[in-house]
């Protein structure tokens, strides 16, 4: 998908959402058979957040939303559009971006959810420049938010400590061509489709069947090698197509910001596409992959941070179930860092493991 518009997106202003309740990889060595070491070398993760009781996918996208309005300066009654992404939906009927549009405020805003899983994020972007574009719309948010610690099998060590619960929302509003987002592409190939998969839960293995609940089905599941080999050629790809689309080199990206899923991965793209490690930003060692979320907890990190400032060339390339993928170069946007004012959501870690990070004190641990 090409990108040849008089008008495009920008972002605004982003939010983003973190439980407080947090899973160590020394949590996981009295669950599974595993060790810090094996993890870490592995897949570059230390630690994840989790909800806990009382905590939903609707609760961290509220909260995301929220910040994001407040760092664009929008009001909800600007916002005309809502797209949330995610892949563990607050139920089935209604959609969840129904669900949450009261509690933003945004009475406004026509809602829909997407799936596709971890590049939800971007394709929701996608879709909501596209509606900006064409005039539609003049201010859209994106939410992409998980709780994906709900559908993990915490009895599979190959996938159970990969995943972490996060949210991430961005306010796009219209920018002439040349600034914000400058170039995308999306693709899916469903031949793949078994790769990355929660089989249970849908009309072929209802819920409700003891049969299907005892063969663990509505898990998460994982063809990890296989995974690893595709998601690598088709991200450097992809990369390579938006920005040879766009007649730039590789070498005059500012800031890479892959989705966090595995540190393998980020680096044998980094690799082909010739970027240094410096210019490829990484937050996975204490979010895990948060799916949909990652790529916007990643941004809001590295503007709090100070990595990512105005006026940067910024390569955002995600890959997720389906298999699904996408790359976007875009200019980072005027918005100020938003400080993470207000209370994160408290509650019991899953699984009775996990420890709490309460702000501005030390964590401590919950007992097992």
């Amino acid at each position: 998908m090409h990108d040849r518009h008089a008008l495009t997106a920008r972002i605004a202003g982003l939010g983003t959402c973190l439980p407080d309740k947090i899973l160590t990889n020394k949590d996981f060595e009295r669950m599974v058979d595993t060790s810090d070491e094996w993890i870490v070398s592995r897949t570059g993760i230390r630690e994840r957040h989790v909800v806990s009781e009382g905590e939903s996918v609707a609760t961290i996208a509220v909260e995301a939303g929220k910040r994001a309005m407040a760092d664009a300066g929008v009001e909800p009654e600007e916002i005309e559009l809502l797209v949330l992404a995610t892949a563990t939906v607050e139920q089935p009927i209604p959609a969840t971006s129904a669900i949450i549009q009261p509690a933003l405020g945004i009475k406004n805003a026509t809602c829909f959810d997407i799936a596709a899983a971890c590049s939800g994020f971007l394709y929701a972007m996608h879709v909501a420049r596209q509606f900006i574009i064409t005039g539609e719309v003049k201010t859209a948010m994106v939410i992409g938010a998980e709780t994906l610690s709900r559908y993990t099998d915490y009895t599979d060590r190959a996938t159970c400590i990969l995943f972490g619960d996060g949210a991430g929302a961005a306010v796009l509003q219209a920018a002439p061509a040349g600034e914000g987002i400058l170039r995308s592409a999306l693709h899916t190939d469903g031949t793949y489709a078994d790769f990355i998969q929660m089989p249970g839960g849908g009309s072929k293995y209802p819920p409700n069947v003891k049969e299907h609940i005892d063969a663990r089905l509505p898990f998460i599941k994982m063809r990890g090698n296989e995974t690893f080999k595709v998601a690598v050629r088709s991200i450097t790809e992809v990369c390579q197509e938006v920005l040879a689309g766009a007649g730039v080199a590789a070498d005059k990206v500012d800031l890479f910001i892959p989705h966090q899923a595995n540190l393998r991965i980020i680096a044998a793209v980094g690799e082909r596409l010739g970027l240094p490690p410096e210019k490829t930003y990484l937050n996975l060692e204490h979010v895990g992959n948060t799916s949909s979320a990652s790529i916007p907890l990643a941004m809001r990190e590295a503007i709090d941070r100070g990595v990512l400032k105005r006026g940067d060339l910024v390569l955002l390339a995600a890959f997720g179930g389906g298999l699904t993928w996408e790359d976007r170069l875009r200019l980072s946007w005027p918005g100020q860092p938003v400080r993470g004012d207000g209370e994160r959501p408290r509650g019991e870690v899953p699984r009775g493991a996990g420890r709490v990070r309460p702000r501005r004190r030390r964590a401590r641990r919950v007992p097992l």
